[in-house]
């Protein structure tokens, strides 16, 4: 992947899919500018292996003054918005954050794009704007029916785009991927969760009877999807990113205990989530056509995933004690919240 692009800001980068965007972007040749608030996610450890090789900022996509000022220095061409709140038992619980972040901030970047003439805006939406599915796949013209304040935000920033698009000819292409995971995702996710907890022969918390079906995407591939959009993106357009490695959530558990020879007695069935999805579906035939496959199987990427987190125990702990230490502010802040 080369490219005749003088800069790319990349927002969010330091988090878990803008991070592996940026280490796949800089070693082939991209010249990227990285802004990130650094909040309890964002970890520029995640780029130690291309440090030196970015420029980085720290703060936040809504402070307009900011925006306008590393844009104006950077002469940055595209724009690949990462930044956003994306943790929905969280966003239950604290909703007013995701909303700043992913509404407000994406309306600064928008408004920032279009005073310095960025040329093209990447913006990475997520499957669950489309809430979910029983049979057969979402399009990219199916109907936006979010069903959490996380996926809420989401949709709001996709129309606030689309509505750009119409209105001003804005040069913006939103992408919907399925599940990611891999190396270096923050522990309040599923798999990462799993892994500590088994290792340390901890109950492993799984909602409900653990039915939920995800379209789970390797992280790698997604950083390859947007780097074919980059190339061969339609301007105007929303393109759905998945893997058609469709898996539930109770077989994911039971293949990481498998991986790591620990026993399903572990697995404990705790109540369900406030609106669930049940199941996400993607059709990815208009990206598909662009040159651009998953290639990681679900065997493939799960083995990769756990080796890793196994490896890199330390940074799962220090960051659950981060975890911890913000989701105790959380409840202070929200006392009336039931606390599972």
């Amino acid at each position: 992947m080369r490219s005749r692009i003088s800069k790319i800001l990349v927002t969010g980068g330091a988090g878990f899919i803008g991070s592996e965007f940026i280490r796949y972007a800089v070693k082939r040749g991209f010249c990227v500018a990285l802004l990130d608030k650094l909040t309890y996610a964002g970890d520029l450890e995640r780029l130690k292996e291309v440090k030196g090789r970015y420029k980085f900022y720290k703060g936040d996509i809504c402070n307009r003054g900011l925006v306008n000022s590393i844009l104006k220095q950077e002469k940055c061409e595209i724009i690949i918005n990462f930044a956003a709140e994306t943790h929905v038992d969280r966003s239950i619980l604290a909703s007013k954050v995701f909303l700043e972040t992913n509404c407000l901030g994406t309306q600064v970047l928008l408004d920032a794009s279009r005073q310095f003439g960025i040329r093209k805006f990447i913006h990475l939406s997520t499957d669950e704007v489309y809430g979910d599915i029983k049979s057969g796949r979402f399009n990219e013209d199916s109907p936006l029916k979010p069903n959490s304040p996380y996926a809420a935000s989401k949709a709001a920033a996709d129309l606030l785009i689309k509505s750009y698009i119409r209105t001003y000819d804005f040069p913006a292409i939103i992408l919907r991927p399925s599940n990611n995971y891999g190396p270096w995702q923050y522990p309040e996710k599923l798999i990462p969760v799993i892994v500590s907890k088994a290792l340390k022969n901890e109950n492993v918390p799984v909602y409900a009877k653990g039915l939920n079906v995800r379209e789970w995407l390797f992280v790698e591939d997604t950083a390859q999807a947007i780097a074919k959009i980059i190339e061969k993106g339609k301007v105007g357009e929303v393109y759905n990113v998945g893997s058609e490695c469709e898996e539930t959530n109770i077989k994911v558990v039971k293949t990481i205990l498998s991986l790591l020879n620990k026993p399903k007695s572990l697995i404990r069935f705790v109540r369900d989530r406030p609106g669930h999805d049940f199941r996400y579906s993607l059709d990815s035939r208009k990206i598909n056509k662009l040159g651009w496959k998953a290639r990681t199987s679900f065997d493939a990427g799960i083995n990769q995933t756990v080796n890793w987190y196994v490896q890199n125990l330390n940074w799962v702990e220090k960051n659950i004690k981060i975890l911890k230490a913000y989701w105790g502010e959380v409840y202070k802040e929200n006392p009336r919240v039931h606390k599972k």
